[in-house]
């Protein structure tokens, strides 16, 4: 039976969008109304898709339904793959009134929307995310993209949904690892912008991990929640919405040296958050208390702590220096002021950066 626990709206006028939550969505909702022409292109992979193609398949009565089943792996996440999709489309005689659906985790929700963005100068897709990950932050706001060998997600447009169909329920099929990646993403929101929503992840913290149904509802919706309302104020990442990056400019050098794939983003992210609080701490702007309690929500979701035990700073910097934030050559990171409050700021003292990548490398 599906329910309907939460929906809220991405505001962004002629394009604001829904996002809806609820348990046993997935074949139960129909999604026609999203849908402007009568051709529906479904985009998923080889692991998704024995789960939950067939469901989502019935949420389109009356329209021609077609759909290309891509490998899974955020290694596949390139133009060659791309590609696959492009070709279903075209096989299948699709036009520019088609819209695509994103049925998976956030590459295929990446992918699929680079694909609407670039198809005949653009059509429109729905997301229907099915990792946790996915759920809390890459189906919202538009971002879709792919990766280069030099840097991850360098080749990307935005572009916004139609839809955003969240069923709890496909969480109960994840791997503990996919869990604690997406848990990453639902951290990173209390520490940048809702201290209440902290306090709550440190209460509810093995609920989640336990996958209990209603703590994840309520951290699905808050996480969204927050993200939709920075996504709203600022949708191109001009300025405040450059702060949802916190540990990404770490994580994203440590996904690249590690090889796409064998870091899953979250975990990533999770050890670019502590070295982002470090920094922080060296910078006078949070305290070690405020890290200590970082890394214990961290840790306490199952994430990494450090960086790969071969990563040396200079293969940070290397890295870092190809990141989207940066501007004529600065190196811009996401800081924590405060706990709850986030900054953008290209004044990192070089030598608390050194001694921030120095400490996390030595240690690993």
């Amino acid at each position: 039976m599906s329910e309907i626990f939460r929906e809220l709206t991405v505001d962004l006028g002629e394009r604001s969008y829904p996002i809806i939550i609820g348990s046993g969505l997935l074949g139960s909702t129909d999604l026609s109304p999203y849908v402007a022409g009568s051709q529906v292109m479904i985009v998923t992979n080889d692991t998704v898709a024995p789960l939950y193609l067939d469901k989502i398949r019935n949420s389109f009565p009356g329209k021609q339904v077609d759909t290309v089943v891509l490998p899974d792996g955020e290694k596949f996440k390139d133009w060659q793959t791309l590609n696959q999709i492009f070709d279903a489309l075209l096989e299948q005689r699709h036009s520019r009134k088609t819209t695509l659906v994103a049925l998976g985790g956030g590459v295929i929700g990446d992918m699929a929307g680079f694909a609407a963005a670039c198809y005949q100068r653009g059509v429109p897709f729905i997301q229907v995310p099915t990792t946790l990950l996915s759920q809390v932050d890459s189906s919202v706001g538009g971002k879709t993209g792919i990766n280069h060998p030099l840097g991850k997600n360098m080749i990307g447009a935005f572009h916004q949904p139609q839809v955003v169909l969240i069923d709890t329920d496909t969480l109960q099929t994840l791997p503990p690892r996919e869990v604690s990646a997406g848990l990453a993403e639902v951290i990173k929101y209390g520490l940048i912008r809702d201290t209440e929503f902290l306090a709550w992840l440190e209460d509810n913290m093995d609920a989640l991990v336990g996958l209990e149904a209603g703590a994840l509802a309520e951290a699905i919706y808050r996480s969204c929640a927050c993200k939709a309302e920075v996504v709203a104020l600022d949708e191109r990442e001009g300025g405040l919405r450059a702060i949802l990056n916190l540990g990404h400019t770490f994580g994203h050098a440590i996904e690249t040296f590690a090889g796409y794939g064998t870091w899953l983003h979250g975990e990533a992210v999770g050890t670019g958050m502590l070295m982002a609080a470090d920094l922080s701490v060296r910078e006078g702007m949070i305290s070690r208390t405020d890290y200590e309690r970082t890394a214990n929500l961290i840790i306490r979701a199952g994430l990494p702590r450090l960086p790969p035990e071969t990563m040396v700073p200079d293969d940070f910097m290397r890295l870092m220096a190809v990141d989207k934030k940066n501007v004529d050559g600065q190196l811009r990171l996401v800081l924590l002021k405060a706990i709850g409050n986030a900054i953008v700021t290209a004044g990192a003292s070089s030598g608390h950066l050194s001694g921030t990548l120095s400490s996390f490398c030595q240690e690993a």
